[in-house]
């Protein structure tokens, strides 16, 4: 199959990953349609840095940067796609592996010159062995895998998710890099919607660029233990708030909030219903489910609304990159607004 060439990017920050980090670069290797090369950006660890460039030092595909711009994961993803060659730049988590057609069904996508991302299905893989009863699968972007009510098969989106998604090169070219301030930083509050907020300026930009999801893409995301407890999921839904309301003031409310009203009025709604229904049949967890999505929506939009008052009294700041090849830094944007 001939296609781009497409370089993959994982960002790392933790030794405590440090097999998993491993795992997901041997997935890359793995890939029935090979990667141009593999880049592991660290976000301002040296022990990891210098760990990694030891253990990377005889491979000719694998390359070790350290994050060039401020701590977070938006300014690590920039510094990777200023130093990648592919016409192609995916992303995988570092607690992720990826099936061995994953590349290939990114590299499909592409075939359109008016595609300009491509997404992929996002497995969790549970600490326990198993889902808890009372997690619901409309929520399981709250550990960063696909959810229920999102489209299935190859189809166009607003914007793709972040650990499991690919962009023409020509994208930054025209929208800028991802946006610091809205994304991770570590083990800080959760935050997220980096990738949403790009996506929309990035068809501001260029209203004919189409996004794809392919849920044929298939990369399995592990889910520690912490995160399978209730404080953690209310803790992520409060973030994903804060989160939105950063993006709506960028993009205004309408773009940026459009996938959630049908998420917010059709899925969700349906998700109590199932719940209630099971709890009445005596399933396990059906109760726990409901629930979840109730507490889940209600502490969403509590964050959105403080996050949303935040924004309005200039409390948070964030800015967009510039991706800089020549230099090979990715943070050279201007703090406070999105360009």
């Amino acid at each position: 199959m001939s296609g781009p060439d497409i370089s993959v990017v994982i960002c790392v920050y933790t030794e405590d990953r440090w097999e998993d980090i491993l795992a997901a670069v041997s997935s890359v290797r793995a890939q029935s349609y090979p990667a141009l090369e593999t880049l592991l950006v660290v976000d301002h660890n040296e022990a990891l840095l210098d760990r990694l460039t030891k253990e990377h030092k005889e491979a000719k595909d694998v390359r070790v940067l350290a994050n060039a711009g401020p701590r977070g994961l938006s300014a690590g993803r920039n510094t990777g796609i200023a130093a990648s060659y592919g016409e192609v730049i995916a992303f995988l988590d570092d607690d992720a592996v990826a099936e061995r057609d994953w590349l290939r069904h990114f590299a499909a996508g592409y075939a359109d010159p008016h595609v300009m991302a491509v997404g992929g299905r996002t497995e969790p893989i549970w600490a326990s062995g198993r889902r808890p009863a009372w997690f619901p699968e409309e929520f399981d972007w709250v550990v960063g895998c696909t959810y229920r009510g999102l489209p299935r098969g190859r189809v166009k989106v607003r914007n793709v998710l972040g650990g499991n998604a690919s962009f023409r090169r020509t994208a930054f070219d025209f929208a800028g890099g991802f946006a610091s301030g809205i994304g991770r930083d570590g083990d800080r509050l959760p935050l997220g919607c980096e990738e949403t907020e790009l996506c929309i300026r990035l068809t501001r930009a260029r209203p004919e660029a189409v996004l794809l999801i392919d849920d044929r893409a298939v990369i399995h995301h592990r889910v520690p233990s912490a995160r399978e407890h209730f404080r953690y999921f209310r803790t992520r839904a409060y973030a994903e708030g804060l989160s939105k309301a950063l993006v709506a003031r960028s993009v205004g409310a309408d773009k940026g909030l459009e996938s959630e009203r049908r998420y917010t009025t059709r899925v969700l709604p349906a998700g109590v219903a199932r719940g209630l229904r099971d709890a009445v049949l005596a399933r396990p967890g059906g109760a726990g489910r409901a629930g979840a999505i109730v507490a889940g929506v209600l502490t969403a939009a509590g964050g959105y609304v403080v996050g949303s008052v935040r924004a309005r009294r200039g409390g948070v700041t964030y800015s967009v990159a510039g991706i800089d090849r020549e230099a090979g830094e990715g943070e050279a944007g201007s703090e406070g607004g999105i360009r």
